[in-house]
């Protein structure tokens, strides 16, 4: 045996046994973070899946059905009013080729009087309140009820107003931001840092990689909840609904392993998911799950 080899192969022994034990023990390390909520069942788009998206009719629907988080998407208005709606173009919501930005609020068309369910092709979605609202009125109407926002844009007057609305109504313990983009994300918390974060993308990928490393066990981890796509939801999107599952769901013992190691230093996880899939996001390790 060589003397590199002599010398290494005991340095990596002793690092992987290192790694593995705190990776079972992250609370020896790191200082567990203490939420101030915990969700069980969220409501994507304000609750899709049964009322029109993001509309009050929609949460005050989801409310009632025992839903403590609500999952928004905010855009700004011409006139500076944040909006709550999924899309920064109108066409799909409203059938009017105009982006929110483009108009004041007052000037918003209605919802179109049924819109497709995003994780339910072919199944659509009804209901008697047509209008966009502001989300200072959503603020106003359930105070006390947590909610994820999520930023799409590097629109600094969007995210300022954002932080701004959670600082009036107190509210920066139970409010998550949320964004796809870390450039995005960035902005967000330096705009209200008080306010708890989800992963970013990027993030997660990251997160994922220190996980084979061998580091995630002495890495801190500033995000607080993973928001994530069901496997097989990823694979009708990308595949077809037809397409076999198997190869995504080989993925899940990676994702529960994650969620193992890592939630014990702190963070939520959460599934996207459908109401008819077989198998319940708990069920995969999921603290919480997103319904349409």
């Amino acid at each position: 045996m060589s003397p590199l080899l002599y010398y290494a192969l005991p340095a990596l022994s002793s690092y992987v046994m290192l790694s593995i034990f705190f990776l079972r023990r992250p609370r020896l390390l790191h200082t567990p973070w203490v939420s101030a909520f915990c969700p069980r069942l969220g409501a994507h788009r304000g609750g899709s899946g049964e009322r029109l998206e993001n509309t009050m009719e929609a949460m005050e629907n989801a409310m009632a059905q025992k839903a403590d988080l609500l999952e928004l998407d905010c855009q700004l208005t011409r006139d500076g009013v944040v909006v709550v709606s999924h899309d920064k173009n109108l066409y799909r919501q409203s059938g009017v080729n105009r982006d929110v930005g483009s108009l004041d609020f007052e000037e918003l068309p209605l919802y179109k009087e049924e819109l497709e369910v995003y994780f339910s092709p072919g199944h659509f979605a009804h209901g008697s309140d047509r209008h966009m609202v502001r989300l200072e009125d959503v603020f106003r109407r359930f105070p006390w009820t947590p909610m994820s926002l999520e930023v799409k844009e590097q629109n600094e007057e969007l995210i300022r107003k954002i932080a701004g609305l959670v600082r009036h109504y107190e509210r920066d313990e139970i409010t998550i931001w949320a964004s796809e983009k870390s450039s995005v994300m960035k902005k967000c918390k330096a705009a209200n840092p008080e306010m708890p974060t989800a992963f970013t993308i990027s993030r997660g990928f990251w997160v994922l990689l220190l996980y084979y490393l061998g580091l995630l066990p002495f890495i801190s981890i500033p995000e607080r909840f993973l928001i994530s796509f069901l496997p097989t939801i990823i694979n009708r999107e990308t595949q077809g609904a037809d397409h076999d599952t198997t190869s995504l769901q080989d993925l899940l013992p990676i994702f529960l392993l994650w969620a193992e190691s890592a939630g014990g230093c702190g963070f939520q996880m959460a599934y996207h998911e459908e109401k008819s899939d077989p198998t319940p996001g708990a069920a995969r390790g999921a603290g919480g799950i997103l319904v349409p």
